[in-house]
């Protein structure tokens, strides 16, 4: 049968799942630092991660949040989602009785500062995740609360999705004491962790709770499976280290079960520092989200085709630019170079 131009079917939008928590953010200290001033409310968590991958995607990508919301924050987790271009016509978050997470952030400085959590929104368990990852192409993971998944949960994903997963360790190094507050501690079963994922995305502090040093996390991360282990580091840049012959998304290998399967004579692995945009190492502005911003726009590049140089220079110009924004409403525009239409 001869189909006419007008009734082709529209190809179909790849899809990347974001895995993550939304999270009511209150900020002290943000604007001016060792000035007393009325704390800043505002949405974090997930929604920066959202709004760079909103911005970075090509236009073949849309984004499926598989993000659980508070009842008492589910209108408005809505309405922040229907502000993005890419997210699929299908997705939308899951209201959960619980009452939303929140967190307190103080700032001592740029990049150190304190985080007292309260809420409860619960993690995924695999029967829940299963039937939401069959369809995607892909998926990001932000450990954002630290509970999304557990090792079992990570273990089984890794399993059964045969597409590339990014994750971005964040919290899964943080406890919770009686007060809400947030304190590192080691991660135990770090191999089993990093062998569920492709692309391993950590920060000094975080790293310090897995290894003596990047050159022992690489080697723990590439062993089980990693890819591409990033190390973001402020003001100072992005340490990177990557398999040899690993240099776009196309050369990774379709099936987990391969990724054991290393060519000894490949050469060693590849590292090197990224220095940050200009613009990231001036004083001043908002770093609230630059972490999160740099890991979605890293990945969704990747996804588009670039290089990981090229994913990187992009990441770390949007870096930069979310420095110079205040929260994530807005951000996705921001970052596009656009107006935001209050």
């Amino acid at each position: 049968m001869r189909v006419s131009v007008g009734e082709r079917a529209t190809p179909r939008r790849k899809r990347v799942g974001v895995i993550g928590t939304f999270v009511w953010d209150i900020i002290h200290g943000r604007d001016a630092r060792g000035v007393r001033s009325a704390p800043v409310e505002e949405w974090g968590g997930i929604t920066y991660a959202l709004s760079a991958a909103d911005a970075a995607l090509g236009d073949d990508w849309e984004l499926v949040p598989l993000v659980k919301v508070g009842s008492d924050l589910a209108p408005q987790a809505r309405r922040f989602l229907g502000s993005l271009r890419h997210v699929a016509k299908d997705a939308a978050p899951i209201e959960v009785p619980q009452r939303n997470n929140r967190v307190e952030l103080v700032y001592h400085s740029d990049e150190r500062r304190s985080e007292v959590l309260s809420g409860g929104v619960p993690g995924w368990s695999w029967a829940g995740l299963q039937p939401l990852v069959r369809d995607l192409d892909a998926l990001y993971v932000n450990l954002i609360s630290g509970f999304e998944l557990d090792l079992e949960t990570a273990q089984l994903l890794r399993q059964h999705f045969r597409g590339p997963i990014y994750c971005d360790l964040h919290s899964l190094v943080l406890a919770v004491e009686a007060s809400g507050l947030r304190t590192y501690r080691p991660l135990p079963e770090v191999a089993a962790w990093c062998a569920c994922f492709d692309f391993l995305q950590v920060n000094e502090d975080e790293l310090a709770m897995l290894a003596p040093d990047g050159l022992a996390l690489a080697a723990t991360a590439m062993g089980a499976g990693v890819r591409n282990l990033l190390v973001t580091l402020g003001r100072r840049g992005v340490v990177y280290f990557a398999e040899a012959g690993f240099d776009r998304l196309a050369d990774l290998r379709a099936s987990p079960t391969l990724r054991a399967e290393r060519d000894p004579a490949a050469g060693p692995l590849r590292t090197a520092l990224v220095p940050p945009s200009e613009a990231r190492v001036a004083d001043g502005g908002d770093p609230t989200g630059c972490g999160d911003v740099w890991g979605a726009t890293y990945f969704s590049r990747l996804l588009a085709g670039d290089t990981l140089s090229v994913a990187m220079r992009r990441a770390c110009d949007a870096a930069a630019r979310n420095v110079e924004h205040r929260g994530a409403t807005g951000l996705a525009h921001h970052l596009r170079g656009e107006l935001h239409p209050l």
